[in-house]
C-alpha cells in the first residue's frame, strides 16, 4: 500500500490516520481523496482495528478545506466528478463498521468540516474553527457538508452557516452540537486516543452492530428503525462476544472479548 498524503499508523487495536499536507494546511486534492480511500479500504479488512482516530497533520489545520488550486479551473463535469469522488469516500468512511473518531486541532473549514462530519464522533481542540465558506467562493458544499450540517445542527443553524459561510470556535461547534468535546490542544490526541481506548474494550462486533442500528435506524421512520435495532440486537446472540459478556457480568470477573 503507498500513500503520499495519508499516514496510517497502528497502536494496539486503534488505528490512527493522519490527513498529511501540512504545507497546504492539509487540504483535499483528488491524490489524498484516493488515498483515503486506500486507507478505509484498509480498515475494512482489519479485524484488529477495533477504532480510528482521524486527524490532520500540524496544529494548524485538521483539514482546511478541498484544495483551491485544483478547484479552479474545473468545468461543470470535471466540478461534479471532483464532488463525487469526494462524497464517495466520505461516505466509505461514514459507513465503515468501526467507531471513527475526529480529532480536530486547528482549521476544519469546508472539505476539512465535511470530512469531520463523516466521522462518528468529533473532538476539538480549543483552537479548532469550522466553516463552510462555499458560497463565498462560488460554489455550494460539495463533499455533503449541505447533507450532514443539517441532520447535525438543526436546519435553520446549518442554513444560516452555509449561506453566511462564518466560522465558528470550538466553544460555539460544542453549543450547537457540531462537536462533542473541546479540550486543550497539546490534550487532543491523549482524549480521543482515551475515548477510542475505551470504545474498543466493549464487544467489537456489538460496537459495529450498534453503530448500524444508529445510522440506517435514523434515515427512516421509527417503525422502521425499531425493526432494524431488533435484527441487530438478535445478531449478538450469535457471538462469543455475547457470551462472555454475560457470563463475566453473571460470573463478576473481567470480560474477554475477541471480536467473535
Amino acid at each position: 500500500m503507498e500513500l503520499k498524503n495519508v499516514i496510517l499508523e497502528k497502536e494496539g487495536s486503534i488505528a490512527i490516520v493522519t490527513i498529511n499536507r501540512p504545507k497546504a494546511l492539509n487540504a483535499l486534492n483528488s491524490e489524498t481523496l484516493k488515498d483515503i480511500d486506500t486507507v478505509v479500504s484498509e480498515l475494512e479488512k482489519d479485524k484488529e482495528v477495533y477504532a480510528v482516530i482521524l486527524t490532520g497533520a500540524g496544529e494548524k489545520s485538521f483539514v482546511a478545506g478541498a484544495d483551491i488550486s485544483e478547484m479552479k479551473d474545473l468545468n461543470e463535469e470535471q466540478g461534479r466528478e471532483f464532488g463525487a469522488l469526494g462524497n464517495k469516500v466520505f461516505r466509505r468512511l461514514e459507513v465503515l463498521d468501526k467507531p471513527v473518531i475526529a480529532a480536530i486541532s486547528g482549521f476544519a473549514l469546508g472539505g476539512g468540516c465535511e470530512l469531520a462530519m463523516a466521522c462518528d464522533i468529533r473532538i476539538a481542540s480549543e483552537k479548532a474553527r469550522f466553516a463552510q465558506p462555499e458560497s463565498g467562493l462560488g460554489i455550494t458544499p460539495g463533499f455533503g457538508g449541505t447533507q450532514r450540517l443539517p441532520r447535525i445542527v438543526g436546519l435553520g443553524k446549518a442554513k444560516e452557516l452555509i449561506y453566511t459561510g462564518d466560522m465558528v470556535n470550538a466553544a460555539e461547534a460544542l453549543r450547537i452540537g457540531l462537536v462533542n468535546k473541546v479540550v486543550p490542544l497539546e490534550s487532543l490526541m491523549d482524549e480521543a486516543k482515551a475515548l477510542a481506548n475505551k470504545i474498543a474494550q466493549n464487544a467489537p462486533i456489538a460496537v459495529k452492530l450498534c453503530k448500524d442500528a444508529i445510522d440506517r435506524g435514523m434515515q427512516v421512520s421509527i417503525d422502521e428503525a425499531i425493526v432494524i435495532e431488533a435484527e441487530d440486537f438478535g445478531k449478538c446472540f450469535a457471538t462469543e462476544d455475547q457470551k462472555e459478556g454475560m457470563a463475566a457480568f453473571v460470573e463478576r470477573r473481567e470480560k474477554n472479548f475477541k471480536n467473535q
